[in-house]
């Protein structure tokens, strides 16, 4: 559709990360842009700064009265709203161009140079780290993040509308409406079961995103996956590969092996193995984009990450505070390599929150097995989000498959009183709910102020 033509843009769940970034790109661009969310959140507060109209009840009698002409009207939802949502009802009922987030992303990056991140895990940080070396590069970039860049303090950077960078999400196969120029696949281990049923059908929809990219497209795939591309790794033989990799002040200094030759002395600080993972794919597709090596090295040591990505909120001699989105086994996995690469002879703790009941019962073997590897373990009960509690599916159910004798079931009260009993020099906060929203607790209890 024909976006030039529209005058308004309502969106249904305006929070959530990937809504908003679509619903700033329309504000940017100088439509009247409005919208129904559950809750007031940060990212809901930051939108009403830009002169965003937003509601927290369902009823079509609080949308301004100029959201309800369907001529010059485009309602965009989230697969996320529960079936019988009242304004969404109405809009379809009312003969209105109503898109889901995924379609109406498709149509933005149609007609843009698109480079797409696909991946069960990493794809917010790669697509961050991507964007910004575009940006600092200074192509005419626009990139839809799935998190809030710590560079930019936002989920959308904007530097002009000829290239757009995007992740590419496979919940529910919404990224089969993508025609990226270049794309990647960072990973494709089981995880959505509650959509795609088993891990087959998973990889065979990321085998079907591949053959969405456009005829004279490249698609890098991290080495050892089942698809053909160019290859990406860590000390291996990728056609784009990290080397000679060394830590220095808790940043990684490494050369990057190219199709073409060695480039020398790159820098990255962010820790943990799978986000130099992430650094060199993002590195290898702005390279395929134009950007040249020399631009790529002054560009990856300024980007600062991605909040809820190993984010430090506490770094003292006493005590290390990070907080972690991670949601799935190999994600926690990857934040266990980090912590230990960093700080290898100190304790940790763990303080985690299962997200979703058909995750935490599909993975509850890998969930514990992972979890098991910290010093100490504080399990929170599962954090619902769009699911209704499942039969016999409890964190307690979870924690009686951790192997630690440190292991304790509590509630999010609990936390602060839970850290000051503990003798771990390192605090991890994990998940991917609400878990979030205790940080600040955390921080002022041990009097770190923002």
């Amino acid at each position: 559709m024909n976006f030039n033509n529209l005058n308004n843009v309502y969106f249904i769940g305006i929070g959530g990360i990937g809504m908003s970034a679509i619903a700033r790109y329309f504000v940017a661009n100088g439509m009247h842009v409005a919208g129904y969310d559950k809750t007031p959140t940060d990212i809901t507060n930051s939108l009403e700064d830009l002169g965003v109209e937003i509601h927290f009840e369902d009823n079509i009698e609080k949308v301004s009265s100029s959201f309800l002409n369907p001529e010059n009207t485009l309602v965009v939802y989230t697969p996320a709203i529960p079936k019988g949502h009242s304004e969404f009802d109405y809009f379809k009922a009312n003969n209105f161009n109503v898109l889901k987030r995924s379609s109406v992303l498709g149509e933005i990056t149609k007609q843009t140079i698109c480079l797409a991140v696909a991946g069960t895990h990493g794809k917010t940080t790669t697509t961050s780290i991507l964007g910004h070396l575009l940006n600092e590069c200074n192509a005419p970039v626009t990139a839809f993040l799935g998190g809030i860049s710590e560079n930019y303090n936002s989920n959308l950077i904007i530097n002009g509308t000829d290239v757009t960078v995007v992740e590419a999400d496979e919940f529910d196969r919404s990224f089969l409406t993508l025609s990226p120029d270049l794309a990647c696949i960072t990973s494709m281990d089981a995880d959505h079961l509650d959509i795609y049923g088993n891990a087959e059908e998973l990889v065979k929809t990321f085998k079907d995103f591949s053959e969405c990219i456009k005829p004279n497209g490249k698609l890098f795939v991290k080495n050892g996956l089942p698809l053909k591309g160019i290859t990406y790794g860590i000390e291996d033989d990728s056609d784009y590969c990290a080397q000679n990799i060394s830590i220095e002040n808790g940043c990684y200094r490494f050369d990057v092996k190219t199709p073409t030759g060695i480039q020398k002395d790159f820098k990255f600080s962010l820790p943990g193995r799978h986000n130099l993972s992430n650094a060199i794919i993002a590195v290898a597709m702005a390279a395929e984009y134009g950007c040249s090596y020399n631009e790529l090295s002054k560009a990856l040591e300024s980007y600062k990450g991605v909040k809820r990505r190993f984010t430090y909120q506490i770094k003292t001699e006493d005590l290390v505070f990070i907080d972690d989105y991670a949601h799935h086994p190999e994600e926690i996995n990857a934040v266990h390599q980090a912590v230990r690469e960093m700080y290898p002879v100190k304790k940790v703790l763990a303080i985690f929150q299962p997200h979703l009941f058909s995750r935490t019962k599909d993975f509850v073997d890998g969930f514990a097995e992972s979890l098991s590897k910290f010093d100490e373990i504080l399990l929170l009960d599962i954090y619902p989000a769009r699911e209704l509690p499942m039969e016999g599916v409890t964190s307690k159910w979870l924690l009686e498959k951790i192997v630690n004798s440190r292991k304790k079931l509590i509630q999010k009260s609990e936390i602060i009183n839970e850290i000051q009993k503990s003798d771990a020099q390192i605090v991890l906060t994990i998940g991917a709910g609400d878990i979030g929203a205790e940080v600040k607790h955390i921080k002022e209890a041990f009097y770190v102020k923002d």
